[in-house]
C-alpha cells in the first residue's frame, strides 16, 4: 500500500529529532589602521586580504574591532582570536586587552612585517615616521601575544634574538587587483623607471643617484627615475609623480599604478646595507612584476632568489645598476612573464595553512 507507506514515512520524519545545528566558525576580530575598508597598504596585503579569503572559505567570521572599546569592555563581543597589526593597538590599552583576552580565552596574534626591535632599525624608523609611542606599542604587543606572525625569515631571526618565537608567512598579492601581461612603455621621450614606496625608503633612493647621472639606453634615450612616495624632498636628479586624492587607499593606489604603467620601462628597489632593510620582504618584486614591469633590485637578503623568477639584482656600484637596467629593457617581456607566472602560482593571497595555524582557526 504505497499511500500508507508514504504517510508513515512522513510521520517518522516529523517525530525524528532535528539535526544539530553546525557550530559557528570562530570569530576573528582584527585591529588595523583605517576603517570602512580603507586601510594602509600593509593592512590590505598582510591582514584584510587573507581574512577575506578565510571568511569566503567559511572557516571564520571576521570583523574589525575598535581596540579601546574592546579593551575596556564597551564592545562585549566574545572573540576567539584578536589579530593586531603593528602599532594599531594603543599601548595605553594593551594591558587591559591582554587581561580581558586571558579571562575570555581569546587568542591574541601579533602581525609584524618590519624590524621594530634592533637598535639600528628603531633609529631609522624614528627618523622617518615612528615616534616612541608607536614603537612601544609594537614592542608590548609582540611580547605579550600568544602568537606572532612575520613576513621574512630574517625578521623571525631578529625576534628570536629577543626571545620571541614567530611564524613566517611570506608576503603575497591579490592577482585580480593587478594586470596579467607585460606593460608596453611609451617609445617616445625619456625612458622612465619607477621607484615607489613609503618614506622609510628615502635613504635608499640616494643609492641610485650616481647610476642615473647621464644614463642613456642602447638607443641614446635619457633614462630618468620617477618617484612615487619615498621622500618629501625634491631634487633635480629624479622626477616625481604625484598621487591623486584618494590614491593612498591601497586598491586605489594599485589602480593608479596600473593606469600609468605605460610610463615606465622597469621598476627598481634599491636597499642600503643595514639590518632594517635586511629584514624586509620581496614585496616590491611581486608588485612590480604584477604591474607588468621588469624588476631590478639591490642584491640584498630581501631579494635573494628573485633572479630565479625573472628578477634582476644589482650591487651598489653605478655600473651594476646600469647594466641590470639595460638588460631589463632588452628582456622585459620574457622576464615579466616568468615573474608573473611565479607570483600567480606561488605568491597569491589566500588562507594559507601556516597562517590559519598561527591564528588557531
Amino acid at each position: 500500500m504505497p499511500g500508507l507507506r508514504s504517510v508513515a514515512a512522513r510521520l517518522l520524519r516529523r517525530s525524528a529529532p532535528p539535526e544539530p545545528a553546525a557550530p559557528e566558525p570562530p570569530l576573528v576580530g582584527f585591529v588595523v589602521h583605517g576603517a570602512g575598508g580603507v586601510h594602509p597598504a600593509s593592512a590590505h596585503i598582510r591582514v584584510t586580504g587573507r581574512l577575506s579569503a578565510l571568511a569566503a572559505a567559511g572557516e571564520a567570521r571576521v570583523a574589525q574591532v575598535d581596540p579601546v572599546r574592546w579593551a575596556d569592555g564597551t564592545d562585549t563581543a566574545h572573540l576567539d582570536v584578536l589579530l593586531v597589526q603593528r602599532d594599531a593597538f594603543p599601548a595605553s590599552h594593551l594591558e587591559q586587552a591582554f587581561a580581558r583576552a586571558a579571562r575570555e580565552g581569546t587568542r591574541v596574534v601579533a602581525e609584524v612585517d618590519d624590524d621594530f626591535f634592533s637598535q639600528e632599525a628603531r633609529a631609522r624608523l624614528a627618523r622617518s615616521e615612528y615616534d616612541p609611542a608607536r614603537l612601544a606599542s609594537v614592542d608590548a604587543l609582540v611580547r605579550g601575544a600568544d602568537a606572532v606572525v612575520v613576513s621574512t625569515d630574517r625578521l623571525a631571526t631578529v625576534l628570536a634574538a629577543e626571545g620571541i618565537a614567530s611564524v613566517v608567512v611570506p608576503n603575497a598579492v591579490q592577482p585580480g587587483m593587478w594586470g596579467d601581461r607585460p606593460a608596453v612603455p611609451d617609445p617616445e621621450g625619456p625612458r622612465r623607471v619607477l621607484y615607489m614606496g613609503s618614506v622609510t625608503h628615502s635613504e635608499d633612493l640616494d643609492l641610485l643617484r650616481p647610476a642615473f647621472d647621464g644614463f642613456t639606453d642602447d638607443d641614446g634615450r635619457p633614462v630618468r627615475i620617477e618617484v612615487v612616495g619615498i621622500t618629501a624632498d625634491g631634487h633635480d636628479w629624479f622626477d616625481r609623480l604625484a598621487l591623486p586624492h584618494g590614491a593612498t587607499h591601497y586598491p586605489e593606489f594599485v589602480a593608479f599604478l596600473r593606469a600609468n604603467a605605460t610610463r615606465w620601462s622597469a621598476g627598481v628597489a634599491p636597499l642600503t646595507g643595514d639590518r632594517f632593510n635586511d629584514a624586509k620582504s620581496d614585496l616590491k618584486f611581486l608588485e612590480y612584476s604584477m604591474l607588468g614591469l621588469p624588476f631590478v633590485g639591490s642584491n640584498r637578503p630581501s631579494y635573494a632568489g628573485v633572479d630565479a623568477h625573472g628578477g634582476l639584482l644589482a650591487g651598489d656600484a653605478p655600473d651594476a645598476w646600469r647594466t641590470a637596467l639595460l638588460t631589463a629593457f632588452r628582456e622585459s617581456d620574457e622576464r615579466v612573464r616568468t615573474a608573473q607566472a611565479y607570483v600567480r602560482a606561488e605568491r597569491s593571497i589566500g588562507a594559507e595553512p601556516v597562517w590559519r595555524d598561527a591564528l588557531g582557526v
